[in-house]
């Protein structure tokens, strides 16, 4: 049974008969190691044929029928219009095979919402909370007060709290922003770029990490000065966008810069068209790289860009959150913080493949 098909069918057989396994009980039988075991149990979830949990993993669907939730699970969200939307139904995805039902909340970045609607779950009952907390005009130490006051098991989604320690008591799950930047600026300089432009709209959560990677990739590359630039929001004054788009792209003729990382889509999609107003052809004038991946392949360009696993992210938040609420009650493990990381689609805008 060392072939990997045979393990995988044979994984799948279990948790049809008996609805779940554990990884090291099947590993002792097979007479391989733990670690392959939980290998192939991550490639059987991601292909959707069953669910990983703690310890092992459970049947997606049952021939006996629907069950019943078993658990009622708080989901709160600061916005339903970018980026959350899917990670919302990466957790929809797993909620039947975990008996989870989600009750879903939108904070709009206030505070005192978040709060309310906390309290609301946990009066209905949630036996545990997933949140992406605001964090803009907050204080560390009163928003660590606050998670750490709520009454249930606490799950951070897509949250940095790096050198908040009461806050990293809290189970976390969250994309390695940071990561994906080095992955852009890496994938520019294979294809033969030794200088590369940045364009970030600072008035995101995720602005500060694509910042972060975007210096730890040029210093470590030993890439040459380049532009940079901080984007307004541009939906309310696309006028003012369309001038810092053309002072950048001002500034990276002069330098002889043909290559940008921007953030977001609807700012890479900005410099497409000011690229091909101007005459410019993208990507052999100039390479463009989004990172959000929201919409980036309708640009009149289709647009390279980082790709965050919104969706893989939901589906591990709601596995962390069940199995702390599934907890024997004076058996608590150590805080759990997972960190997944974006890939990059390649799309046309930024000319193919690096070279080798």
């Amino acid at each position: 049974m060392q072939l990997p098909r045979a393990r995988h069918e044979y994984l799948l057989r279990e948790v049809e008969l008996r609805g779940s396994l554990r990884s090291a009980e099947v590993a002792e039988r097979l007479g391989v190691s733990e670690v392959t075991i939980r290998r192939d149990i991550m490639a059987l979830d991601r292909s959707g044929k069953l669910a990983r949990v703690h310890g092992g993993a459970i049947a997606l669907r049952s021939s006996r029928g629907p069950e019943a939730a078993r658990v009622l699970v708080g989901v709160v969200v600061p916005s339903t219009s970018s980026h959350f939307p899917q990670l919302v139904r990466g957790m929809e995805s797993l909620a039947p095979a975990v008996r989870a039902r989600l009750v879903l909340g939108v904070s709009h970045y206030r505070p005192e919402v978040e709060e309310s609607q906390v309290a609301r779950m946990v009066a209905l009952g949630a036996a545990g909370i997933a949140i992406a907390p605001t964090t803009r005009g907050r204080e560390p130490a009163d928003l660590a007060a606050w998670a750490c006051a709520i009454p249930v098991p606490v799950v951070l989604v897509e949250r940095r709290i790096d050198g908040m320690t009461r806050l990293s008591e809290l189970d976390l799950a969250r994309t390695d922003l940071t990561h994906g930047a080095v992955v852009a600026v890496e994938h520019l300089a294979g294809l033969g770029h030794d200088r590369i432009a940045l364009a970030v709209y600072d008035r995101t959560p995720t602005a500060p990490y694509v910042r972060e990677g975007y210096r730890q990739a040029v210093d470590r590359l030993g890439l040459g000065a380049a532009p940079t630039a901080s984007l307004p929001k541009g939906e309310d004054d696309p006028a003012a966008l369309e001038r810092a788009v053309g002072r950048l792209l001002d500034e990276c003729a002069q330098a002889g810069v043909r290559a940008v990382i921007v953030h977001t889509d609807h700012h890479a999609a900005r410099f497409v068209e000011a690229a091909l107003d101007r005459g410019l052809r993208v990507p052999d004038d100039l390479a463009i790289v989004a990172y959000d991946d929201e919409n980036a392949e309708l640009a009149a360009v289709p647009l390279t860009a980082v790709t965050p696993p919104r969706w893989e992210l939901g589906r591990e938040a709601l596995r962390l959150l069940v199995d702390r609420i599934a907890e024997p009650d004076g058996d608590r493990r150590p805080p759990r913080h997972v960190d997944l990381l974006p890939r990059l689609t390649i799309r046309e805008s930024c000319g193919g493949a690096p070279r080798t």
